[in-house]
């Protein structure tokens, strides 16, 4: 408002008095003059700052009571124009600090303010030169800051802004907008067209014209007019009702084109069948509403399972002697030692539930495996070449070309086939934490230890330690030492002993398998599946990879379906899976299954997606779309629109340049004016 006589105040500024000073000098005169909204202050009583800054200026309200004591704005300088964010925002509190000292000084007052990063101004550690010198002035004051939302800042907001700068709000109707432009004298292009958009159901006229083709509602009308169908009415349109919902004649064409807008559009998105006809049954009516929703795919294969996880738990059968049955896993991603091991071999003795830790390198290749199993374990064991083995899919052919039989892979994605390892693998990272927290070695050092240390412990299934269980006495420790020649046996006594031994720990396994089955069947239900079924595989993105801008949320849940052709044991099935799911071992436990209600016409190509072994899926960008550039104070940030695999140009997502570079570094362009197509 007094710009124009400001401006006149400017250092080389020629002094001309024109008719907007003139005006604005009247206008000022006059709002100086007559304030009727202004009340007096009491200096008893505490004041109320509220301040505010934006790209323009600074305004503050001195408030008593929830009344206006003053009002006070400013110009910002030139060289405030380049302050940041928040010594904008404290220069506001500056300004309204000295303007009005004579009220504040001396009294109890708050200040509001909408940056809320200033509410510790007062105890911030670092600050600037800037923000120093102000701190010496509100020192002298006894002040208090709190948080004051933007939105609820209207007066400062208005003293800190220009009018012009505010949103101008559409109205209804063209002519309406066209008057408040001209008022306001915006300026316009010649070619400038304002459209009034009328938006209109047609659902219920193509309701209309089928009622009057569908001749099987007749025998309902004969039914209104008898007065034997109470439920039923007709309007003035000759429109049938049910209650208050709308009849819908059984015209298939008319009932999907109502289902696909109330479940598949933009507006609904598939929220589930019960949804649905909850939101349906308010309008429409007719038999069998929800069915269409549960033979949805997009529904099958995206939506969570709300249950208890399928499949009754089956223990596996008690092993006959010791080393004949042998479960195997890996610990990976541990941090590199000087000797260049950075995993660890898991290998585990059913019965005894004895086990060996060790160390491996990633690198090695299926036969330094196998020739490792034969130094440390075939060795130590007696190891009978009938042994069953349970190994990963990765080291089946580690063992295929050795002479023990059978060997068996773990259903896939089920790690709880092999529970008893991934138990001890929890136990034994537990260990490793400890003794890097206590006695501060490296893991690998540690390992032998550990060893020692599980198999020495007690087992509550066998109530006993592995050790004991293995080699038929305890193992001396320095709280637990017996002399050689206390405990001695000889001859057909020790083969006995051992033998009642076995018997004991088979009893001890079975009872401890029968508790365990109790309490987790209790937590699980039964599912069964027919060869001949068709079923979805659950699958899941791996971690870090974006999709629709965020990473693995929203992923499909669910592949498929694909056919079942045999039931293996009690909770597994063999698949027929494509040619380019080779890799992936085809035996599923029941609950990664999901029965198929209906076999699509078109099924997703799961050979576009690449799944892993693991059932696991990488996306990657294949596609720059578009490029745009936002500039911050300090740095300009470049954008990508990126096209992934497996999906439609419509899916793009914008991405950081920076973000681009560290994961995919060949991806981007050499120069900013390419786009690339990998």
């Amino acid at each position: 408002m007094a710009k124009p006589m400001t401006s006149l105040t400017k250092k080389n500024a020629k002094y001309v008095w024109v008719s907007n000073c003139e005006e604005a000098f009247q206008t000022l005169k006059k709002l100086l003059t007559f304030a009727p909204v202004l009340a007096q202050p009491d200096v008893t009583k505490p004041f109320d700052v509220y301040c505010d800054a934006s790209g323009n200026g600074l305004g503050c309200v001195l408030m008593q009571e929830g009344r206006v004591i003053a009002y006070a704005s400013r110009q910002l300088r030139k060289h405030e124009a380049n302050y940041p964010t928040h010594d904008f925002e404290l220069a506001a509190v500056v300004h309204a600090l000295k303007i009005w000292r004579h009220y504040l000084l001396g009294s109890t007052y708050h200040i509001y303010t909408d940056h809320k990063s200033l509410k510790y101004i007062l105890t911030q550690p670092e600050l600037n030169m800037r923000q120093r010198r102000w701190l010496e002035l509100m020192k002298d004051y006894d002040l208090e800051i709190h948080y004051h939302p933007g939105k609820a800042n209207v007066v400062t907001d208005a003293l800190s802004r220009k009018a012009h700068c505010n949103v101008i709000e559409a109205r209804p109707t063209a002519r309406v907008i066209c008057c408040e432009m001209n008022e306001i004298e915006m300026p316009r292009e010649q070619h400038t067209k304002l459209y009034n958009l009328i938006i209109e159901p047609t659902i219920k006229d193509q309701i209309t014209e089928a009622h009057k083709k569908d001749k099987g509602m007749a025998h309902i009308r004969d039914g209104i007019n008898e007065k034997k169908k109470d439920c039923f009415k007709l309007d003035e349109e000759g429109v049938l009702w049910f209650k208050n919902r709308l009849v819908v004649p059984k015209d298939m064409e008319l009932r999907k084109k109502i289902l696909d807008e109330a479940h598949t559009s933009m507006f609904t998105m598939h929220p589930g069948s019960n949804k649905m006809y909850q939101d349906l049954k308010q309008k429409f009516w007719w038999i069998q509403i929800a069915k269409y929703v549960f033979e949805c795919d997009v529904c099958q294969r995206v939506k969570a399972d709300h249950l208890k996880p399928a499949g009754m738990l089956q223990p596996l059968a008690v092993p006959a002697w010791k080393w004949e049955d042998v479960h195997m896993d890996f610990i990976v991603g541990l941090p590199r030692t000087q000797k260049g091991y950075n995993s660890i071999w898991v290998i585990i003795d059913r019965l005894t539930k004895s086990a060996h830790f060790l160390p491996v390198k990633t690198h090695y290749t299926p036969a330094t495996y196998a020739e490792l199993y034969i130094s440390r374990i075939v060795s130590l064991h007696d190891h009978h070449f009938r042994s069953r083995l349970v190994v990963c899919v990765s080291l089946l052919g580690a063992f295929a070309s050795y002479p023990w039989n059978p060997i068996d892979s773990k259903s896939a994605y089920h790690p709880q086939t092999s529970g008893q390892v991934e138990r001890v693998n929890q136990i034994l990272e537990d260990m490793l934490r400890e003794c890097a927290l206590t006695y501060s070695a490296k893991w690998d050092e540690c390992l032998p230890l550990a060893e020692f240390a599980y198999n020495n412990n007690y087992q509550k299934s066998l109530e006993m330690a592995p050790f004991e269980a293995l080699y038929g006495r305890r193992c001396r420790t320095p709280l637990n030492w017996s002399e050689p020649g206390e405990c001695v046996t000889f001859g057909p006594d020790l083969v006995t002993q051992d033998e009642e031994q076995v018997k004991l720990i088979h009893s001890n396994l079975r009872k401890a398998q029968s508790r365990q089955k109790s309490y987790s069947d209790k937590r699980r239900r039964p599912l069964v599946f027919e060869e001949g079924d068709h079923v979805y595989i659950k699958v899941s993105p791996m971690k870090g990879v974006h999709r629709f801008g965020v990473k693995g949320k929203l992923a499909p849940r669910y592949v498929g379906p694909f056919k079942i052709i045999e039931r293996c044991g009690s909770v597994a099935y063999r698949l027929e899976l494509p040619p380019h799911l080779a890799t992936v071992h085809d035996v599923f436990h029941v609950s990664q299954l999901k029965k198929c209600l209906r076999v699509p016409e078109e099924m997703v190509d799961t050979s576009q997606i690449q799944i892993q072994p693991d059932l696991t899926y990488e996306e990657h960008p294949i596609k720059i779309l578009d490029k745009k550039q936002r500039s911050t104070r300090r740095r300009a940030i470049n954008f990508y629109k990126v096209q992934w695999s497996n999906h439609s140009e419509e899916e793009a997502t914008w991405e950081q340049e920076e973000f681009l570079q560290a994961k995919y570094p060949d991806f981007l362009p050499s120069t900013s004016n390419e786009y690339v197509t990998l």
